[in-house]
């Protein structure tokens, strides 16, 4: 009998898979916050990342010390999981290099990601990760950093597709405040809130063009917070709109009650996670030729899809049964 051959070398060859991350990414700006969230996540499991905040962070005149701090806490023991990301300067302040090279020397080896606010045109994230890549060269960091990119302007909308194609590029955020703030009160503040956040006619149209560009070059597309801090359902329902008519595969949180609902509502159906386990042993026995489950058909097509929300499930702390776990993770 032949080895048995695992999804990622069956279903993709050369071909790049699908990112496979958590649901949920909390932000936290000051050393205090992004303590208690780093305890939090040892108390939930690695299902939700954290953004350590350099922008809105930092107090102006304090961007080397703050850059400096976050530094330290990402290349430290305390992040076990590895999942700190950080959110740097935008293209127009004048610290946005200084940010990268105070970070990547010292934690590029760990950090999680490396998220670009309010770009105006796609051209600049083109030359942010260049530097980016450059740094990562001169200081021997031999890996790809994720890069996320803020899709929060006119010119970022605009550039979106062609920021989606840039190399390194994981994730696509969608900044509903500052675009909400960018049409001069022709959008009304209320659209900052559910339900206009998703029908108003300018938005809808925004967070759909955002995703199709996303989906298509293979990066994840991660929804705008929900403003109402402490209703746990309005985040519930929010996170679960923009899964599952918008297609966000992730959203932010900013406050620690947020985490859990944002990664309830965007983790697969435990009943489709007990059918990808089945149809994807069955295909691994049977040389990922199709198979027959339930009475329908299945083939390397619904193999990629079986495979991701599998992935997606183990990254949410679902249970996957022994058999699968052995198999496959």
């Amino acid at each position: 009998m032949s080895a048995l051959v695992h999804p990622n070398e069956a279903l993709f060859e050369a071909e790049k898979p699908f990112p496979v991350i958590p649901s949920c990414e909390h932000f936290a700006g000051s050393e205090k916050l992004i303590n208690k969230a780093m305890a939090m996540q040892q108390q939930l499991g690695p299902v939700f990342d954290i953004t350590c905040d350099c922008e809105d962070g930092a107090a102006a005149g304090s961007e080397q010390q703050h850059a400096e701090m976050v530094a330290r806490l990402i290349a430290s023991d305390d992040n076990q999981f590895a999942m700190l990301g950080v959110r740097v300067h935008d293209y127009s302040h004048p610290h946005w290099k200084k940010d990268l090279e105070i970070l990547i020397p010292a934690c590029g080896h760990k950090v999680a990601y490396i998220t670009l606010p309010k770009c105006t045109a796609g051209s600049q994230i083109e030359e942010m990760v260049k530097y980016i890549q450059g740094l990562c060269e001169y200081h021997s960091i031999d890996r790809e950093i994720p890069i996320h990119v803020l899709i929060e302007t006119h010119g970022a909308l605009r550039d979106v597709w062609q920021i989606a194609a840039t190399p390194w590029v994981q994730v696509l955020d969608f900044g509903m405040m500052d675009f909400v703030s960018g049409h001069y009160g022709a959008i009304p503040a209320s659209c900052m809130r559910s339900p206009g956040q998703f029908d108003h006619a300018l938005l809808y149209r925004a967070k759909t063009e955002m995703v199709a560009a996303a989906l298509a070059h293979g990066v994840i597309p991660a929804h705008n917070v929900t403003l109402d801090l402490k209703n746990v359902q309005q985040t519930l329902d929010d996170a679960k709109r923009a899964r599952n008519e918008f297609g966000f595969m992730r959203m932010w949180s900013i406050y620690p009650t947020q985490i859990q609902a944002i990664v309830d509502a965007m983790k697969p159906n435990y009943e489709e996670v007990e059918d990808a386990e089945a149809i994807l042993l069955a295909a691994q026995q049977n040389a990922w030729g199709p198979i027959q489950h339930k009475g329908e058909l299945h083939d390397r097509a619904t193999y990629r899809y079986y495979w991701q929300l599998l992935q997606r499930a183990q990254v949410s702390g679902i249970e996957i049964g022994q058999a699968a776990r052995m198999a496959f993770f």
